[in-house]
């Protein structure tokens, strides 16, 4: 199997070096490149041709988030990740809506980092727990005043056909209900934001039958990721 080849896109050269010192003692991946900036981020392209970006937020000149189009343009295969120290909800935002494949924290553990990467290679997006239990508390709350600022309808009004959102939402809610028990259970504990072992922990499986159970819940859901499946579960009252 090829290694997975990824660029560390940072302006600090002593953790560039030592992240790269630490991600390649794993057999399956190899850093093809580093950089201190996007300028120098879009020269390595040429040759690195990596599989997975690794890009700070906080970068000289220019937010890794505001340069995530330009990168993917100039490298339309690669999945690109946030590294970061922010725990802000705008820069989370922001990154979402700019395309990113995932948005980590630099508190990761190196395990769970390696895990990440292949997970992002693999078509799934990566958040770190902290920060999807942001994503899913700004989620809820909109949903609040979503519900808050809706006009009630005029009595002549509710009889009529479901609108289509409504009868999505419906689907969902029926798709929802089909899940087994412990999928409905390991569905609001990925909607709080647990890891695959956090999980196997607190149910007292092995974390192997976790993953399996993740697979179908999001085979069911007709979703590609975890932060999808949260999303929907928070949107029906889960989490």
């Amino acid at each position: 199997m090829r290694p997975t080849r990824l660029l560390l896109v940072d302006d600090h050269p002593l953790f560039r070096r030592g992240l790269r010192a630490l991600l390649e003692q794993a057999p399956l991946l190899r850093v093809c490149g580093e950089a201190g900036d996007i300028g120098e981020a879009l020269r390595a392209l040429q040759d690195a041709q990596p599989d997975v970006i690794l890009l700070d937020n906080h970068l000289p000149g220019v937010r890794g988030v505001d340069a995530i189009g330009t990168l993917r343009q100039a490298a339309p295969l690669a999945r690109i990740v946030l590294l970061t120290v922010s725990e802000d909800t705008e820069d989370l935002a922001a990154a979402l809506r700019a395309g990113a494949d995932g948005y980590l924290l630099k508190t990761t553990e190196l395990d769970q980092l390696c895990d990440a990467v292949q997970r992002v290679v693999g078509g799934d997006s990566v958040i770190s727990p902290p920060m999807l239990n942001k994503l899913v508390t700004m989620v809820r709350a909109s949903n609040q005043s979503e519900v808050g600022a809706a006009p009630m309808a005029a009595p002549h009004q509710v009889d009529r056909a479901p609108q289509a959102p409504f009868a999505d939402a419906l689907v969902q809610r029926s798709v929802i209900d089909a899940l087994s028990e412990r999928e409905r259970e390991i569905l609001t504990l990925i909607a709080r934001g647990q890891s695959n072992k956090m999980i196997a922990r607190a149910l007292d499986i092995a974390e192997t039958t976790v993953k399996i159970h993740v697979q179908h819940i999001l085979r069911k859901l007709n979703v590609t990721s975890r932060v999808q499946a949260a999303v929907l579960a928070v949107n029906h009252g889960l989490g």
